[in-house]
């Protein structure tokens, strides 16, 4: 170990903490909104490096088949839950939403898919798959859930996961891919040297860390998601829709994932279970933050990544167990320090 050596260790460790600051905001922000330990994370960084790596290789993605077929599921429920009262504005606005706009997508991207599309319009089309996946999932597996225990909503996560995963070998096959970088080019400052895709996941982290707080300060769907996290009956008192709150928290937990995983795939190679394992790390960080505070889950993060890069040269068989063993010091002071509360029930 030489000075050298330690700053590649913590500016790998900062460019793979970036990544799990996103996934641990989005735990937090899913967990605080609906109290959904979101297992499935990961599966959308899967979906979203996948995709967007077949799009760019000119291969069709499964996943856009996937999101029609959960909008149509979910079109159904819709249906079903209002057959005793049906208004044709809702039908209609719900149809719209839930199959014209994924079937639209569909049509895009097979036409898209063949000519290998730029850059800019893979990453776009990604996103957009991947959101449809992570709306639709709420209202198909957890919004008809929402009033349930916190253990029912992590069994239906657990679930959900081992679905997506399996669809997800259906989908890519068990080969791994890699995607292009989103920006080539590189430059040296001193010993360190910094690709273009590093400086994009430093400012994609950063400038989606400010997105959200200035959503969440300054707009009004933004104070009607900390208002559900606060008090979830009491938001529904105010006349907050907390259905529509869950909602945009899937919806931005899925972006991110898949944002996470369209900057991780031109750096390493992915298959279609990698995503369980780096959501798992982005929820260390949150646990951490004790799943409520986003500053702290995002400090976590980087220490999380710090503590991976120099345990893979100290001892890079067990990395991950050291990874993990951060969560016993911070669940045991958690517990100790912590008195006994009920669950709340809405």
């Amino acid at each position: 170990m030489n000075t050298t050596i330690m700053l590649f260790l913590v500016q790998d460790g900062i460019t793979n903490g970036a990544i799990y600051a996103l996934l641990g905001l989005a735990l937090v922000l899913v967990f605080a909104v609906t109290r959904v330990i979101l297992i499935p994370q990961g599966e959308f960084v899967t979906y979203g490096a996948l995709t967007y790596a077949s799009l760019a290789a000119g291969q069709m993605p499964g996943t856009a088949k996937l999101a029609l077929a959960l909008g149509i599921g979910a079109f159904a429920f819709d249906l079903f839950v209002a057959r005793k009262a049906l208004h044709g504005r809702l039908v209609v606005r719900s149809f719209i939403a839930n199959v014209v706009l994924p079937a639209i997508v569909l049509a895009l991207t097979l036409s898209l898919a063949a000519q290998k599309p730029p850059v800019a319009v893979c990453i776009a089309l990604s996103l957009v798959i991947v959101a449809m996946i992570g709306l639709y999932l709420y209202r198909i597996a957890f919004q008809p859930l929402a009033h349930t225990s916190v253990l029912v909503l992590l069994i239906a996560s657990v679930g959900v996961h081992l679905a997506l995963q399996g669809l997800g070998l259906l989908f890519f096959g068990a080969e791994g891919q890699r995607g292009p970088a989103v920006l080539s080019g590189a430059f040296t400052a001193g010993a360190l040297r910094f690709t273009g895709q590093s400086i994009t996941v430093y400012a994609i982290t950063i400038a989606f860390i400010v997105a959200l707080w200035l959503f969440f300060g300054l707009t009004l769907y933004g104070k009607a998601l900390r208002a559900t996290a606060v008090n979830r009956l009491g938001a529904r008192l105010a006349g907050i829709r907390t259905t529509l709150s869950g909602q945009i928290a899937f919806l931005l937990a899925s972006v991110i994932g898949a944002l996470s995983g369209i900057l991780i795939v031109p750096i390493t190679t992915l298959y279609y279970d990698s995503g369980f394992l780096i959501g798992l790390k982005g929820f260390v960080a949150a646990i951490i933050g004790g799943l409520v505070s986003y500053p702290l889950t995002a400090v976590a993060a980087l220490v999380v990544g710090i503590v991976e890069a120099f345990s893979s040269f100290y001892a890079s068989n067990y990395k991950e167990v050291i990874v993990f063993m951060l969560l016993i010091p911070v669940l045991l002071l958690r517990s100790l320090a912590a008195p006994a509360v009920e669950e709340e029930k809405d």
